[in-house]
């Protein structure tokens, strides 16, 4: 057993220096976690891999990752109205591919209870937008923790599973990028001594778990009494402060999440005497604990990273209670974009109180060596460089590539210049399919990865099959999923489970033009491309080959393994 699975099970208190997204898994453990369940994407993966470092005899809890997000939410739902604590994460868009389950679960009891970790990208980092799934939560009647720190990620677990518990109703808690890679020394409670009990408890009186239309309107308003419940909780939650660093004031801000340490650190800084009133259940919003706080202060600034939400809340609030308060809120564009750190928030707060936030330099300004910007790159090795290669001199004149989700989304850039639509995971095939109607004189060419194609990729390739729309789609099958770091999918090669190939799932759908080519073989591609190309209608071409980070990492470990045997033997 590693030292991190040692330390990550050590049954008695302890402090230690942990990363957010391994620090979950500490919470989940002393919460009673008894299924998880996820589709990686960043900047959650980490959760994952701390998971599975721990033996499965000792971790007491079932782990897996799922086909795609809405089926991994949909296993811990079932798991939760079957008794059994359950928690999901993944990605903020994510959360899109689970909606259509997720807004169901509001009005439903999951009577094991159930914690949605949504990992939020403020400033993109590595998503395809800056989705703030705060609206997912008012859509779906589901509450919201919004840790600021590592530490506040494990013991907003606990509480958000405890609650969940004891209102039998999932619980949101919004991770962004930086609190799930943020490090801090945390202080860690003991571990439970109970076996884990796998008793099934589901039951039909539990329900009804059937939400038509005879059903919508209790369930509706049994989901709308316990987010009341949740309010009251949010009153007198310990998540929800007022701070007072320099002193008590007239000025004050609202805040939560990471901003609130910047605002923290912008106020140590300069000695300014302001409030701030820092959220951590931030939604249903603790309304009396909200209107208190404006009644108090004369001037109070709602900072909030990406949409406006806190702040209209704050103002119908405001509003409606009839409070005589100035509220400051953003009024610019790039407001509502990235990420606000501690100089940005300085300059935000310049705009209302200069003479307290006088103009700073940001901390890059006036650095002797520009650094240029380094776009991301194919892996050297990597089969999708010969393949783009091979299509961008087999492509004719007018041609249309249309790209996906994962590591072959790098081909957008020079020199490939390959998959120039993009929308989400799986959408290729039928962006492609409407490009293609209609239009004879350019043929168009689609790609997905293998994780793709078993995630979202099989209704639009279903659907090209029934209506034979006239496209080649290029399955760039590398056997892992690359770009998030090397997790299993249905088609992974050195998986314990069944493994499902991707040529004969494609011939048992009924396509009848299959090419499967080493992405390596660049004439093999460019003949397969020529032949679906001269006649009309769906085909695949299968460009295969290994992602050779992964092949020389595992390479490498089969040989420290040998090596360290034979040092052992001798």
């Amino acid at each position: 057993m590693s030292e991190f699975a040692e330390k990550m099970l050590h049954a008695e208190p302890w402090k230690g220096l942990m990363m957010g997204n391994h620090a979950l898994v500490r919470g989940m453990l002393e919460a009673g976690v008894r299924v998880a369940t996820s589709y990686p994407g960043s900047p959650t993966p980490e959760i994952a891999e701390a998971i599975e470092t721990l033996p499965e005899d000792e971790r007491k809890m079932y782990f897996e990752f799922s086909t795609n997000e809405k089926v991994a939410l949909e296993v811990a739902f079932g798991a939760s109205i079957n008794g059994h604590l359950s928690t999901v994460f993944f990605k903020s868009v994510g959360l899109n591919v689970a909606a259509d389950s997720l807004v169901q679960m509001g009005m439903l009891n999951l009577i094991g209870g159930m914690v949605v970790i949504l990992g939020d990208d403020p400033g993109a980092n590595s998503s395809q937008n800056e989705q703030d799934n705060r609206h997912f939560a008012r859509m779906s009647y589901i509450p919201v923790f919004e840790p600021a720190s590592p530490e506040e990620a494990y013991s907003m677990f606990k509480e958000a599973a405890r609650l969940s518990k004891k209102y039998q109703h999932p619980v949101f808690l919004r991770m962004t990028t930086h609190v799930c890679h943020a490090r801090e020394v945390i202080q860690f409670d003991k571990l439970p001594n109970e076996d884990p009990d796998w008793t099934a408890r589901y039951a039909d009186e539990n329900g009804p778990y059937w939400p038509i239309c005879a059903h919508v309107f209790p369930l509706k308003e049994s989901g709308l009494k316990k987010l009341d419940s949740f309010e009251q909780e949010a009153e007198q939650s310990p998540f929800n402060k007022v701070l007072a660093p320099n002193g008590p004031s007239k000025k004050g801000m609202i805040v939560s999440a990471m901003p609130a340490l910047g605002a923290l650190e912008c106020l140590e800084d300069g000695g300014q005497q302001i409030e701030i009133l820092k959220l951590g259940l931030s939604y249903p919003m603790p309304k009396k604990l909200v209107a208190d706080f404006l009644k108090n202060h004369d001037e109070v600034v709602v900072l909030e990273e990406l949409d406006r939400i806190a702040e209209h809340e704050i103002k119908s609030l405001a509003f409606d209670e009839g409070v005589d308060v100035k509220i400051l809120a953003r009024t610019e564009n790039d407001d509502l974009m990235k990420e606000f750190y501690p100089w940005r928030i300085w300059d935000f707060l310049g705009r209302f109180w200069p003479e307290m936030f006088p103009k700073k330099e940001a901390p890059s300004a006036g650095m002797e060596v520009e650094v240029p910007p380094r776009l991301a790159q194919l892996c050297p090795g990597c089969g999708h460089r010969s393949a783009f290669h091979a299509v961008a001199e087999a492509m004719p004149e007018g041609g249309i590539t249309v790209g996906d989700i994962g590591c072959h989304s790098m081909g957008y850039y020079d020199p490939y210049n390959i998959g120039t639509v993009l929308l989400c995971m799986g959408h290729s095939n039928g962006t492609a399919a409407g490009l293609s109607i209609n239009n004879p004189h350019r043929k168009i060419v689609s790609f997905i990865g293998d994780s793709t194609f078993f995630h979202a990729g099989l209704p639009g390739i279903i659907n090209a099959i029934q209506y034979d729309h006239d496209v080649t789609l290029i399955v760039m099958e590398n056997y892992t999923t690359a770009m998030t770091g090397h997790q299993p999918h249905p088609g992974a090669m050195e998986r314990k489970l069944k493994r499902m190939k991707i040529k004969p799932v494609l011939e048992a759908l009924g396509v009848t033009r299959i090419w499967d080519v080493d992405a390596y073989n660049i004439k093999g591609i460019q003949d397969a491309m020529a032949e679906s190309f001269d006649q009309t209608g769906f085909s695949v071409i299968i460009a295969r080959h290994p992602c050779m980070l992964k092949f020389t990492r595992d390479r490498r470990r089969r040989e420290a393994a040998k090596q360290t045997a034979a040092q052992g033997g001798r």
